[in-house]
Parts: structure tokens; sequence; C-alpha cells
């Protein structure tokens, strides 16, 4: 039997992505029940996080305890997760480096190294000194591009749920040189209402979401720049265009582009399946099956699929996932586990 030998730390764990993370962290074999801590270091010490969700109720005591560095210190904390609102990462994470704890951000935080992709999120770092030097060791922790990096990592960073759909789905096809870039990338992506967090607001309301569908952040989301940062792309070679779907969980990207030279449909579903030969958590559909969200959903998977026109020089690629696991919490504990040695399926199949 396993032994637990990881202590962990959740910082935020009463929102959508931090009650699957802690979900998840409670049934891994290798890990002590994590330590489940509140934004607010004067919180209410006799709070459970079966009080605000009650499917944890009767599966033992998860109590929500005030931060302080003091009480990670006195707690042995190996690892901390921080699925916390972007602009408290970027202060808090710094110092956590100070202390040598090894992070697993799920923020935006640092996930960007341009500093004009990282203005979208109007960052102001009290030592801008210390935040480029935890910046320039920040990984980009989308473990099936840079596992060999992550045994080393005292900071990753977590991918976002869109970005981890497209870049998945097109660095077999870029790094074997086979999109025509002049022509450029077209991505219809489409997120459950979970994916924008538990926080309220008027655009996620039920009564405008129900019976809805639409677009936003046309030309203008954040999370564009993770995906021509991680693909090596230009601005005029993407156009990425995100929609809330009416449901609460999934995430599906439609991506459009041409090839450099006309393929068999065969040989561009064994260049995908030859660059994550040795990634369980991709799952590649051969043609004319394509993903669909409720083939994902609740799983740690990223399912791609593709259809080809008859001239095969038109490519049509579908990707789906969780996002709040493949896309958020999962990729999490993933990465979490290959900064240890372990399998990466662990806790997760």
């Amino acid at each position: 039997m396993t032994r637990a030998v990881l202590q962990t730390a959740v910082v935020g764990a009463t929102g959508y992505v931090g009650f699957e993370l802690t979900r998840l962290l409670l049934r891994h074999p290798r890990l002590k029940p994590p330590l489940l801590l509140t934004r607010e270091s004067n919180g209410n010490s006799t709070a459970q996080l079966a009080d605000i969700f009650p499917q944890l109720a009767g599966n033992g005591s998860h109590p929500l305890e005030p931060f302080s560095w003091s009480k990670l210190h006195a707690k042995g904390v190996d690892l901390l997760f921080l699925a916390t609102p972007h602009e408290i990462s970027r202060a808090w994470i710094p110092e956590a480096v100070r202390r040598g704890l090894r992070v697993i951000d799920l923020s935006a935080a640092w996930r960007l190294r341009s500093p004009a992709h990282r203005a979208a999120y109007g960052f102001t770092d009290p030592d801008p000194a210390a935040a480029e030097f935890v910046a320039a060791r920040a990984v980009y922790g989308l473990p099936e591009l840079v596992r060999d990096r992550l045994p080393e990592a005292q900071l990753v960073a977590n991918p976002g749920c869109y970005p981890t759909s497209v870049i998945l789905a097109l660095a077999p096809l870029l790094r074997a040189g086979l999109v025509e870039l002049e022509r450029g990338i077209v991505c219809d992506a489409k997120s459950g209402v979970s994916g924008a967090g538990k926080q309220p607001t008027a655009e996620t309301h039920f009564v405008e979401v129900a019976d809805n569908f639409r677009a936003y952040s046309v030309f203008t989301h954040r999370h564009t720049g993770e995906i021509l940062e991680q693909l090596g792309l230009e601005p005029a070679q993407l156009i990425f265009t995100t929609h809330l779907l009416p449901i609460p969980r999934g995430l599906l990207s439609t991506l459009y582009l041409h090839l450099r030279r006309p393929l068999a449909a065969c040989d561009l579903e064994q260049c995908w399946r030859d660059f994550y030969c040795d990634c369980p958590f991709v799952r590649v559909f051969s043609p004319p099956r394509l993903p669909e969200i409720q083939f994902s959903l609740n799983t740690n998977f990223c399912d791609l699929g593709l259809a080809l026109d008859a001239e095969g020089s038109r490519l049509v690629v579908v990707s789906s996932l969780d996002n709040l696991l493949k896309g958020a919490a999962g990729q999490a504990v993933q990465n979490m586990n290959l900064l240890y040695g372990w399998d990466e399926r662990e806790g997760l199949a």
C-alpha cells in the first residue's frame, strides 16, 4: 500500500476549481489530508468546507483555517496550491518562493513572459525585480509539453482551460511544420459557466445564461497571450474567439486551418499519436468520430479529433476537455505527480 508522505495546502478551496482540487487531493494515495486555508488571515476558524459543499459531509472533518505563513511552516507543508484570484497569487508567490515552498498556482499570475501579454491583467508589483526573478523561474505546467522540466520546478504556473485545449490540439501540427500560418488559424472555443468562476456577475446570472449562447471578449480575451507564447505564434496568425455555453462545465474548441501540402487524415492522426504516445491524458479519435463535451466530462482527458476536406488541405480540429479538471484542478494534480516523480495518473485515473 502506498504510504502518504506529502503535506499539501490549498488556498481557495471554496471556489469551483478549489473544491475539485480538494476532492482530488483527499483521495490521492500519497497525500496526507490537505490543509485548507482561506485568504483572510482572521477568518472563521470553525468553518467547514462541507458547510459550502455538503457532498463532503460525513467524510471526515474539512476545516477551513485562516491563512498564515507561520501555519504553513508549523504544519510542515511541502506543496502549496493557490486557487486564488490572479492578484493574490501575484502578491503571495514571491514570498512563498523566498520561504522555499513549492507552489502550483492555478491563476494566470505567472503564466506569461511577455510584458505586453501580462498587461491584460494590470498587475502592479511592489517589487518588480522580485517579480521578474520569480517569473523567469516559473514553469508553464502543461505536462504533455514540459514533463522533463517539472521535477526541478519550484513554481508551476498551471495553464488555463482554453489554452490547454488549443495548445494540445495545435502543438504537434505546428512542430511538424504542417500548418500554413500565412493563412491564419481560427479558433472558436466554448466553455460552460463554471469557467467564469464562482463569483456571480450579471453575465453569468442564470437568467442571462439559460437558453442563450454568446461570444465574449472578441479580440481581447486574456488567454490569447498564453496560446501565442506557448505555440510561438504571432498575433496576426490566430483569431481566438470564446463563447459561453448554457451548461455548468465542459469545454470544446473548434479550430480551422490550412495545411502547407495535401495530406491524408491518417497522416494527421498519426502525427498526434506519435507526439502524445507517452501521454495518458490525451485521447486521439480516429475520423470520422469527433470529440464531444460529454466524452471528457468529469475526467482528466483532453480529446482530439479531426475532419479533412476532400483535397486534403483544409483541416478542422476539435478539442474537448473538462474545464475544471484537465483545464484546472486535474492538471494541477497531474503536475504534482510529475513534480515528485510519481505516475502522473495517480489520484486521477
